[in-house]
């Protein structure tokens, strides 16, 4: 029988970052996991994890640069073993024994893979009803700073698992705000790398135009950190073909990162109407002047035409991509095509279709026109890209372009699904344009988390998390600690 532990204070204590050597983490995780996540709160955010990781931890303590460090993984990336459900019961016995070229990465840098991480099943594409951090094979993942809130999605389980000290680090993955928003309410660091700077092979696919993997940290070097580690070229994933050009390097200058004549371009209306969120953003920019940072203030509203198009595009390449991994597959999985995944929802409705549909689905599976596709590729690129963050970095000459990253945390809610708060955030232009977007944490509204956003060019990675990494050491607001609780009003 679960039980829960005493006080408040037990479970701030197993939260706490830890200082010990890598091999004796992986030993504090281990029980961290089975006292906050499968217990206690009981959080939900790790599927499965490796209760040998002590021993793999010390074997590869000499092993550069992550020297024995525990990650976390994201339920959608193939790792050699366990099963990659993607969520989802249909794909419960999806035992490839392959690793994703990004974990063969991550091995050989000495890092030690100490799970799986739950998440919004098949990444948030099934319905656009659904409640974020659900699935049929984990359950819903909570928010460790209240856990009756949403702990976003789609990489719900890892933003939720770094906040809340169950590992050194996660690896989520985007298609459009599936690792900054979770890092955002979670109150941790998240980074979106260019596309094609992290091989997606053996990774379930959403968009191969706007899908990546990507670091969720406790902070940004260990973001930067993390990346040199997984990024990469990959020649089964042609739109890694340049990354070799830039990986390796993302730690550089972090240390002494400034903010000193930096020009900084405010996206004033993708702060929203929020009173306290705008408090929180103009504390925010502060920090930035004082450190001296030069703000410019641009005004700019997304063109609905972009979101059209990103629409006609990951319908488009969900029924194709999702297909051709399917049918990749060495493992006994009772679907190989979106449409047979369509069939099984239906026949195990009770169990996959209880809380929404597979509305997203079935819009997919009738995606089959490829010069509307092709035309909305490219147009969605051209105004999220080049008439989008190009063009407003050249027009305003600035380094980047901020903006919160959303709202703090809504209600989960499993019959009405997701209350997402609108119109904050610029996070689809960067998603859509397959540009760098961080999020680091900013404060709190309401002790719930909030993040800042930094969107920089494409292969600009680099000079976005030194911008980053810089705000973080100028940041003045007090950042909020979970309280494994219920969110309450009293303070």
């Amino acid at each position: 029988m679960k039980t829960a532990l005493s006080s408040a204070a037990a479970l701030l204590a197993l939260a706490a970052p830890l200082q010990a050597r890598p091999a004796d983490d992986a030993k504090a995780y281990a029980k961290r996991i089975a006292a906050i996540d499968d217990s206690g709160p009981m959080l939900n955010s790790v599927i499965v994890y490796d209760r040998d990781a002590a021993r793999k931890s010390k074997a590869a303590a000499n092993i550069g640069p992550l020297h024995g460090r525990t990650v976390l993984v994201k339920d959608n990336i193939e790792t050699r073993e366990w099963p990659t459900t993607a969520g989802s019961l249909a794909l419960a016995g999806n035992m490839t024994g392959r690793d994703a070229p990004l974990i063969t990465r991550l091995r050989a840098a000495g890092g030690v893979v100490l799970g799986k991480t739950n998440l919004s099943e098949w990444a948030n594409i099934r319905s656009s009803h659904s409640t974020s951090g659900w699935s049929a094979v984990g359950g819903l993942t909570k928010n460790p700073h209240a856990t009756d809130r949403n702990s976003c999605g789609s990489s719900s389980g890892s933003g939720a698992a770094v906040a809340a000290g169950l590992a050194w680090a996660a690896i989520g993955t985007e298609t459009d705000g599936s690792i900054t928003c979770p890092a955002s309410v979670n109150g941790v660091v998240g980074f979106k790398p260019t596309v094609g700077l992290v091989s997606r092979t053996h990774v379930v696919p959403i968009s191969s135009t706007q899908d990546t993997a990507g670091p969720m940290t406790r902070s940004v070097a260990d973001a930067a950190l993390l990346l040199d580690a997984i990024a990469g070229s990959d020649p089964s994933d042609s739109a890694t073909a340049s990354a070799d050009r830039y990986a390796g390097r993302f730690t550089a200058g972090l240390a002494g990162a400034s903010l000193k004549g930096m020009r900084i371009g405010v996206l004033r209306k993708q702060a929203g109407t929020r009173a306290d969120v705008l408090a929180l953003f103009d504390r925010a920019l502060a920090d930035m002047k004082a450190a001296g940072a030069e703000l410019v203030e641009i005004e700019y509203a997304e063109p609905d035409a972009m979101y059209e198009a990103e629409g006609t595009v990951l319908y488009y390449e969900l029924r194709e991509g999702l297909a051709d991994y399917l049918r990749s597959s060495p493992a006994d999985i009772p679907i190989r095509s979106l449409d047979d995944a369509i069939a099984f929802n239906k026949a195990h409705a009770s169990e996959e279709m209880r809380w929404f549909g597979q509305e997203t689905f079935e819009l997919a599976q009738k995606a089959t026109d490829r010069a509307a596709y092709e035309k909305a590729r490219a147009e969605g690129q051209r105004l999220a890209g080049k008439e989008g963050i190009d063009r407003l970095l050249k027009e305003n000459r600035v380094a980047v372009l901020v903006a919160p990253t959303g709202g703090p945390a809504w209600p989960s809610d499993l019959v009405y699904g997701d209350n997402f708060p609108g119109g904050i955030g610029a996070g689809s232009l960067a998603a859509i344009a397959g540009y760098p977007h961080l999020t680091v944490p900013m404060g709190a509204v309401e002790r719930l988390p909030v993040g800042l956003s930094f969107l920089g060019a494409q292969w600009d990675d680099l000079e976005v998390l030194r911008i980053g990494a810089a705000y973080e050491a100028a940041r003045s607001a007090a950042l909020p600690v979970p309280s494994f609780r219920p969110w309450s009003p009293a303070p």
